[in-house]
């Protein structure tokens, strides 16, 4: 069964875009890849404890089990030995891909305190888009009482497009709220 950003991307986005950018080839019209979303754990290398709440708050977020991330190297100025845990990082790839950005998208980012849209000048040369959220407790599957400490994440979203201007285009068709540069 289809997600409802993968019906509207195969019925809607797929056309507009070709008409938009003039791609013969529905194939050739840029899509996500993937969503990869990271976490720093911080003091959580000391404490065990922060680590498994912070891997279960992740696991809750995006649907799957995220993977530990260890240092490569040893920073004593952070107190970080070698292969101590550093962070978490989840890949999402097809339906998951699509129902967590429909969350995102939706859900989320409206329940940011003064939400006026994202930025959109945080596209990479690849056409991929990166947005650093400063809490978690933005999506709904978190529930605030049982927060221990507010924890950050880094969503990017991987697409397929060549340019920034393609991949803007199809952020903007599934719903992404970009703010205009005229408002700031």
């Amino acid at each position: 069964m289809k997600s409802r950003l993968q019906e509207l991307y195969s019925k809607q986005i797929v056309s507009q875009m070709q008409a938009k950018f003039g791609y013969k080839n529905p194939l050739a019209v840029p899509r996500l890849t993937k969503i990869v979303v990271n976490v720093g754990i911080g003091e959580a290398a000391s404490d065990n404890k922060i680590m498994e709440k912070s891997l279960a708050e992740l696991s809750t977020i995006t649907g799957q089990k995220p993977i530990i991330r260890r240092a490569k190297k040893a920073i004593s100025n952070f107190k970080i030995k070698q292969g101590n845990p550093v962070g978490l990082k989840v890949t999402l790839r097809r339906q998951r891909m699509y129902e967590f950005l429909d969350r995102l998208v939706n859900v989320a980012l409206p329940r940011i305190r003064d939400f006026r849209g994202v930025n959109p000048n945080s596209f990479d040369k690849g056409g991929n888009y990166s947005i650093g959220i400063a809490e978690q407790i933005i999506f709904p599957e978190i529930e605030f009482d049982r927060i221990e400490r507010m924890q950050g994440m880094d969503i990017t979203i991987c697409t397929t497009s060549k340019t920034q201007q393609e991949a803007m285009e199809l952020l903007k068709l599934f719903g992404m709220p970009f703010w205009s540069q005229e408002g700031r």
